[in-house]
């Protein structure tokens, strides 16, 4: 009778386990320590983020103010993914993963050293907020362009997934911890914990062997129906790169995109989600002026749509199944703006703001996950750094447009107006696409 209830339980077990995330990549050492690092790291960075946002409108009381942050992010963001992406393509990315850490520190003490001070002067928060975001949008190609060598290549899907179940426990931890440490005991505790979590990626990188960039001509570059053939064939790669000099090697990776129009959406259609769906800017006034809360509740409002991303990262067992990968990615982006939308229909609502903002999360993961095997699948090694600072630009410096277009129109209208006009121009630009750019609509994975 025992065998015969082991034997029922094991298809059940086994329908379970295709669902839940594929932890194979941790298996791999070099993996398992730059994972681990960046989630301690990344936790201490999500909750100086809170502390951030919430200064800036404690000094000024302005969501526009507060959506300035991303408009002075977004600057060194831009130069990062022009000029530091290419340094990725050309040295030891451990290395360029080291320096970006330090620097990150080196932001994070001088906010902690503006607290001390007292108050602060708007642009000192603004230049530590530069700072971060420049060494962090390094710190992230570097990263990335590493992954696809650091696990086998049907692994791939299984550590992008995994990275982003990493990012978005960061992301619930940390915001929902600062909100709470910020309410209770101020913004230097804040800023002190993002530096000290420093320590761990420093030291796990450390412990990492040199990752120096694979030539085109010692790796097998993807075919070509994974490439996406619109444009120049793949062995046409190291065109981009042999014999670059200066500004042309800065370009490579948007020359490269050229004639791509499937990699060109991958690119647009997260674009559009982050810059008119992504309304963070707005949640230390919405939790003030709508919901009458403090920095509690904007920690809340952040972790939101994290536990919803997290709740698809974990349960993305059945992404490598999906082989229509462009209709998925544009069917999330379109989820992800029902999402704000209904966030910003939810009144005084705190529990129900939250629900949606958690949707709006776990769709994004999805598109996040397609998006990024289309990517990495498609792109030769050497230019994984610059295609990488090209992703970076648009993952990271569309939420800072976002902030800065969600500040702008709440302080024209109303940050209710704000947040449901963004979720409505992301649906319909997202449909605009699939009509514009039906290669994209009807991308199918590789065999």
């Amino acid at each position: 009778m025992a065998e015969n209830n082991a034997t029922s339980e094991t298809p059940e077990r086994g329908r379970f386990a295709r669902l839940m995330i594929d932890t194979r990549p941790l298996r791999r050492r070099e993996f398992r320590l730059l994972w681990l690092g960046e989630l301690v790291s990344e936790t201490g960075s999500n909750i100086a983020v809170v502390a951030l946002y919430v200064q800036v409108y404690r000094i000024t009381g302005s969501a526009l103010a507060v959506g300035g942050i991303g408009l002075v992010q977004f600057v060194p963001i831009l130069l990062s993914a022009l000029f530091g992406a290419p340094l990725v393509d050309r040295h030891d990315r451990r290395s360029i993963l080291l320096i970006a850490h330090w620097c990150e520190a080196g932001a994070a003490l001088l906010l902690l050293v503006g607290v001390w001070i007292g108050s602060p002067p708007l642009l000192l928060v603004y230049l530590a907020a530069a700072l971060v975001a420049g060494s962090g949008s390094l710190a992230l190609a570097a990263r990335s362009a590493m992954t696809p060598n650091l696990v086998p290549h049907d692994e791939l899907p299984a550590a992008l997934a995994l990275n982003q179940a990493m990012w978005n426990t960061c992301l619930i931890v940390g915001p929902a911890l600062g909100g709470l440490l910020i309410a209770r005991f101020g913004l230097g505790i804040a800023y002190g914990l993002d530096l000290v979590t420093f320590a761990a990626a420093l030291i796990s990188v450390r412990l990492m062997r040199p990752h120096p960039p694979v030539s085109a001509s010692s790796t097998t570059a993807p075919s070509r129906e994974g490439a996406l053939m619109e444009g120049p064939a793949e062995s046409e790669a190291e065109s981009f790169i042999e014999d670059e000099e200066g500004w042309a090697r800065v370009t490579a990776g948007f020359r490269y995109l050229k004639g791509r129009r499937v990699l060109q959406a991958t690119f647009i259609v997260d674009l559009i989600a982050m810059v008119f769906g992504m309304p963070r800017a707005l949640f230390p006034v919405l939790a003030q002026v709508q919901f009458h809360a403090g920095p509690e509740l904007v920690g809340l409002l952040f972790s939101a749509v994290a536990v919803g991303a997290l709740i698809g990262a974990l349960t993305s067992g059945w992404v490598h199944r999906i082989n229509r990968q462009g209709r998925a990615v544009l069917i999330a982006v379109a989820l992800w703006g029902a999402g704000i939308v209904a966030f910003g229909l939810s009144g005084s609502s705190i529990g129900l703001a939250l629900g949606c903002l958690a949707v709006a999360g776990g769709a994004d993961v999805i598109s996040a996950v397609f998006r990024n095997t289309i990517l990495q699948r498609s792109v030769p090694d050497d230019l994984r750094g610059r295609l990488s600072g090209i992703h970076i630009l648009v993952v990271t410096g569309g939420p800072r447009l976002g902030d800065m277009e969600a500040g702008l129109v709440a302080t024209l209208a109303s940050p209710t107006v704000s947040v449901v006009s963004g979720g409505v121009i992301c649906i319909l630009a997202v449909g605009a696409l699939a009509i514009l750019v039906p290669a994209f609509t009807n991308y199918r994975a590789p065999e």
